[in-house]
C-alpha cells in the first residue's frame, strides 16, 4: 500500500533533486536553491530555520547527503558542488569543477564519506577525498555530460550514465574497468545501486550487486555486476522493466533492495518489486514530469518531485510480508490494466486489456483510482463496461443522474484521457511529440530540425544544457520555430477522429 502523507511546495521552478537521511529531507531546483526539511520518524516535514540555502548563481541539479548525514552536496550549472552542514545550514566548502566552467549535473558519496563523485556537462568525473576536501583525479567520457553517477555498497566502484546512453564503472583512481555500450538508447539519465550485496551466482569468487538505471528510451533496467577472480567486473542484463510510456528521469532502490522506485516524463512515479521485476504500484498525483525518487534509508518514507514544482511524501508499506495471503489488487495505468496479486505474480487471464475491453468490475476499480468511487454504485447498477465508458457524453451522465456540473467535468476529463491515451496506437508517429509521446498541440521546429511540443522542448532545453532530446548532440541555437503545417495537419486528423 502506498499512500500521499504530505506535499511541499517550497520551489518556485522546477523540483530537479530529493534526498532523503535518517533525519532530514533535501530538494534542489531550478530556482538556484537548495531546501532542507527535519524528516524524523518520517514525521512532519518542517521547513528548517536556515532554509532555503542560496550558494549557488544558477539552477542546482542534484543533492546528496554523506552516509552520516552531516553534510549535504548541492552541485549546480554554476560549476560548483557545495558542501553544506545541516546542523548550521552554512557553508563548509565550495569545490570548483576541473576547468570551473561546466555545470555540474550530478554527484554522489561513497558509503563510508571518504569520497564525493561529481559528474559535469562536458563529460568529465571528478573525485574529492573529504574531510580535507582535496581533488584526488578526474576523467572524461568523451563529449558526452554526464547524467548519472553512483557508488556501489561495497565503495570500490563506481557506476557512471552519460547521455551517449553508456554505463560505465570506474575504480577509486578512476580509471575504467567496465564499459556497457548502448545500454540505454538516446541517453541514460540516473543510475543506482541496490544496498544489499547478494550471494547470487558467482558470489564465491566475488562480490554480486545489482545496479538499476534508466533513460530516454523509456525503460529500467536492473543489472548485476561481478566481481571476477581477475579483479574485473562482469556485467549482466538481469531485467528490463516497461512500466513506463515516457522516458524515465530517475530511479531509487528502498534502503533493503526490496523495492525499485522510478520517475518518468509520462508523469508517473512507479514501484518495482526489485527481485522479481513485478510492477507493483503506480502514482500519478504529479502534474508534469516525475524528476526525482529518493527513499529513507531508515523509514518506510518515499519523496518525488516534478516540473509541477512539488515534492510529495509517500508512506510506502509493502504488502510482500502478509505470510503468502494472496490479496488481489488492480494497478491502472492509462488505458492498460494490470491484475497482480501481491506476491507480484500476474493473475491468470487478466494480463492486459484496453479499455474497450474492460469488465464492470475495472471500470469500478478505475473509478476508485481517480477518487470518483462515489460513481461505482451508479455505474454498477446501469452495467458500464469499458465500451460504454468510452462512449459516455454529458448527457449519459445527466441521464445517470450525475448532477453536480462539476462532477460530470470531471468524469468527462478522465474520459477523455483514456481516450487519449488507446488512440496512441493509431496516431501517426509524426503527431506525437518526441519527449512526451503524447498528440501535438503547438508544434515547433527545433534546431535538430524535429519538431517537439513547444512546453516540452522549452523544459528540455533549460534542463538538458542544450542538447537535442533525439541526437544527444548540442542545439546550434534555442530559437525555435512554429510548425504551422504540421499544426494543421493535426487539426485535420483529429476532426477525423
Amino acid at each position: 500500500m502506498v499512500s500521499l502523507i504530505r506535499t511541499l511546495r517550497g520551489h518556485w521552478e522546477d523540483v530537479n533533486w530529493c534526498a532523503l537521511s535518517a533525519t532530514h529531507l533535501s530538494t534542489c531546483s531550478g530556482d538556484k536553491t537548495v531546501r532542507v526539511y527535519s524528516a524524523l520518524h518520517g514525521g512532519g516535514f518542517s521547513e528548517l530555520p536556515y532554509s532555503p540555502l542560496r550558494g549557488h548563481d544558477y539552477g542546482v541539479h542534484c543533492c546528496r547527503f554523506s552516509p552520516c548525514g552531516r553534510l549535504l552536496a548541492s552541485c549546480s550549472t554554476d560549476a560548483t558542488t557545495v558542501l553544506w552542514s545541516v546542523s548550521a545550514g552554512e557553508p563548509e566548502a565550495v569545490l570548483r569543477h576541473p576547468g570551473g566552467r561546466s555545470a555540474v549535473r550530478v554527484c554522489d558519496f561513497s558509503p563510508d564519506g571518504a569520497h564525493l563523485a561529481c559528474g559535469a556537462a562536458d563529460g568529465s568525473l571528478a573525485l574529492w577525498a573529504l574531510p580535507a576536501k582535496k581533488l584526488l583525479c578526474t576523467s572524461t567520457v568523451h563529449e558526452a555530460t554526464v547524467a548519472a553517477c553512483s557508488f556501489s555498497p561495497c565503495g570500490q566502484v563506481l557506476a557512471s550514465g552519460s547521455t551517449y546512453g553508456d554505463l560505465r564503472l570506474w575504480d577509486l583512481d578512476l580509471n575504467p574497468v567496465h564499459v556497457e555500450k548502448n545500454a540505454h538508447d538516446l541517453g541514460v539519465t540516473c543510475c543506482c545501486f541496490s544496498p544489499n550485496m547478494d550471494g547470487g551466482e558467482g558470489a564465491t569468487i566475488g562480490l554480486v550487486m545489482r545496479l538499476a538505471s534508466c533513460g530516454q528510451d523509456s525503460l529500467v533496467k536492473i543489472w548485476s555486476l561481478l566481481k571476477t577472480s581477475t579483479g574485473g567486473w562482469k556485467v549482466k542484463l538481469l531485467h528490463t522493466l516497461r512500466g513506463q510510456m515516457a522516458p524515465v528521469l530517475s530511479c531509487s532502490y528502498s534502503s533493503d533492495g526490496q523495492l525499485l522506485a522510478s520517475g518518468s516524463v509520462d508523469k508517473t512515479v512507479t514501484i518495482y518489486d526489485a527481485n522479481n521485476a513485478v510492477l507493483l504500484y503506480t502514482l500519478n498525483q504529479h502534474e508534469r514530469y516525475v524528476t526525482a525518487c529518493a527513499f529513507s534509508p531508515t523509514d518506510a518514507v518515499m519523496a518525488t518531485g516534478s516540473m509541477d514544482k512539488a515534492v510529495h511524501i509517500w508512506r510506502v508499506q509493502d504488502g510482500h510480508s502478509c505470510q503468502g495471503q494472496l490479496t488481489t489488487s488492480i494497478l491502472i495505468r492509462q488505458s492498460i490494466i494490470i491484475i497482480t496479486n501481491i506476491n507480484g505474480r500476474t493473475a491468470a487471464g487478466q494480463s492486459r486489456l484496453m479499455v474497450a475491453d474492460w469488465s464492470e468490475d475495472d471500470v469500478g476499480a478505475w473509478l476508485a483510482e481517480e477518487g470518483l468511487e462515489g460513481l461505482t454504485d451508479t455505474f454498477r447498477a446501469n452495467n458500464i463496461d469499458g465500451a460504454e465508458l468510452l462512449a459516455m457524453t454529458k448527457d449519459t451522465l445527466v441521464e445517470l443522474r450525475v448532477e453536480s456540473v462539476g462532477l460530470r467535468s470531471k468524469v468527462l476529463r478522465k474520459i477523455a484521457e483514456l481516450k487519449g491515451v488507446s488512440l496512441c496506437p493509431g496516431v501517426p508517429d509524426e503527431y506525437l511529440c518526441p519527449i512526451t509521446r503524447e498528440l501535438m498541440k503547438e508544434p515547433v521546429i527545433a534546431a535538430d530540425g524535429y519538431s517537439y511540443e513547444r512546453e516540452a522542448i522549452d523544459s528540455w532545453i533549460n534542463s538538458r544544457n542544450r542538447s537535442s532530446p533525439m541526437t544527444n548532440l548540442p542545439l546550434r541555437t534555442t530559437l525555435l520555430t512554429p510548425n504551422h503545417t504540421l499544426k494543421m495537419a493535426i487539426g485535420r486528423w483529429s476532426t477525423s477522429q
